[in-house]
């Protein structure tokens, strides 16, 4: 995908999430146990605003939250960051230095991709909430996501902060995981202190596919109805707390 059509879906996702977020603020959100809607809604303006000061000035914030006014409502505060969002994209080419916590990729372009999965999946958490349909997720963005998580999330945080998946991997037999989907397929190996992910496919002790929005939905525990899995329980434990672990 390229940046234009990250920032196309993260406007798509941006609004839908405000239209549902308005319609039951204080529903709970079972994906995000403890928040409500309007916790949700909070925490990605959160979000935007603290990766609006990342670009802005070169390095992410240590403060989190970022500073707002206790009387800003939720919705405000939501359009308020993404406000500041979209003039740091537009006002920038991708490729300008930002400070990222991936040390591969330390770029503006780094945002807007991380910026349009992060309001996809907490999207789809706001209609979990409050029990409106869940939209599409196009495919591509899809599978970029199931990418992005492998990757950038569980692999590189492994690698760099291994100490935090001892207790996941420490024991861990040695196992392989092949991930499916229309578009996409990739090669997950784990061991102790190990998880390394490769494009393609080959014969796996667990193998995990389904449609590119159901597998996106799956990866990152939001109801992926329509994913089959075939291995050892204990093998998909394993894979989950590793996701879990590199994304809490």
């Amino acid at each position: 995908m390229d940046h234009v059509r990250f920032l196309e879906c993260l406007a798509a996702d941006r609004s839908r999430l405000r239209a549902v977020a308005a319609s039951g603020p204080s529903a709970p959100v079972p994906t995000c146990p403890g928040w409500t809607v309007a916790d949700l809604t909070r925490h990605v303006g959160h979000v935007y605003l603290h990766k609006t000061l990342a670009m802005r000035e070169g390095a992410e914030p240590e403060q989190w939250p970022p500073d707002t006014s206790p009387d800003e409502t939720p919705l405000d505060l939501l359009d308020r960051g993404y406000a500041g969002l979209l003039a740091e994209f537009t006002s920038r080419k991708p490729d300008e230095p930002a400070g990222t916590w991936y040390a591969p990729d330390r770029t503006v372009g780094f945002w807007i991709r991380r910026m349009a999965h992060e309001t996809v999946i907490h999207r789809i958490d706001a209609e979990l909430a409050t029990g409106r349909p869940v939209a599409d997720v196009p495919a591509d963005l899809a599978v970029d996501g199931v990418d992005e998580l492998l990757k950038v999330f569980v692999a590189y945080g492994v690698a760099e902060w291994g100490d935090y998946f001892t207790g996941v991997l420490g024991a861990s037999p040695g196992r392989t995981y092949a991930l499916r989907t229309d578009g996409g397929a990739w090669r997950v190996r784990t061991g102790p202190g190990l998880f390394t992910v490769e494009d393609g496919d080959a014969p796996a002790d667990v193998t995990i596919e389904g449609p590119p929005a159901a597998l996106l939905r799956w990866a990152w525990n939001r109801h992926g109805e329509g994913v089959t899995i075939d291995g050892p329980a204990e093998a998909i434990e394993e894979l989950r707390q590793c996701i879990t672990t590199a994304t809490q």
